[in-house]
């Protein structure tokens, strides 16, 4: 059985560090696990509560999907303003909309997040951990990955240095979002007694 992990990077940036941390996670995802970095975060136009439910915006309608096929997701996270970008807030808005059909609902969730401070993205992981939780998006607890002086820790094209703690760490974030997704797993049909 292959389990498939759907990946969103809150950045939009081209040699963005939270894109690359996406990148280096899925080369090291292990065997029966796939890693589909999601690259349409630029296309989903600004949420509208008139459109959630009809005329639903294509962009979104993929997303949505996306979201539903898979068995789990990763969410990559810079901090702006001591929270989580714009782009990547609007992308929770349309995936946990209309609020009786959120297709991130019970879907397991695991986040890190890299950024050029001496705090990495803390604050802005315990904003998104809030939001995931309001959403009823079971998170992965730990390891907690928060990538901080990220500017010396990926080339200049946003691909991540070696480094054994932070890859270990991602290694097993990956390993507790494969476990949270089995301890999450809802049988396909019911068997009467």
């Amino acid at each position: 059985m292959t389990l498939d992990i759907l990946a969103l990077s809150g950045s939009l940036r081209r040699t963005s560090h939270n894109s690359g941390l996406l990148r280096a996670l899925r080369v090291m995802a292990p065997p029966g696990v796939t890693v589909d970095i999601y690259g349409g975060l630029r296309a989903l136009p600004l949420f509208d509560q008139d459109r959630e439910r009809d005329d639903v915006p294509a962009p979104v309608a993929d997303l949505r999907r996306r979201i539903r096929e898979a068995d789990g997701v990763v969410i990559a996270t810079p901090e702006y303003n001591s929270a989580i970008p714009g782009v990547l807030m609007n992308a929770l808005d349309w995936a946990s909309r209309p609020a009786g059909d959120s297709s991130l609902r019970g879907k397991p969730v695991a986040i890190l997040g890299a950024s050029p401070s001496q705090f990495g993205t803390a604050r802005g992981q315990m904003v998104l951990r809030q939001v995931l939780h309001r959403i009823q998006a079971p998170v992965v607890v730990e390891p907690e990955i928060t990538v901080f002086r990220s500017h010396e820790r990926f080339t200049p094209d946003g691909t991540l240095l070696p480094d054994e703690v932070t890859e270990d760490l991602m290694r097993r974030l990956l390993g507790e979002l494969v476990r949270l997704i089995e301890a999450t797993a809802r049988p396909e049909t019911a068997v009467s007694a």
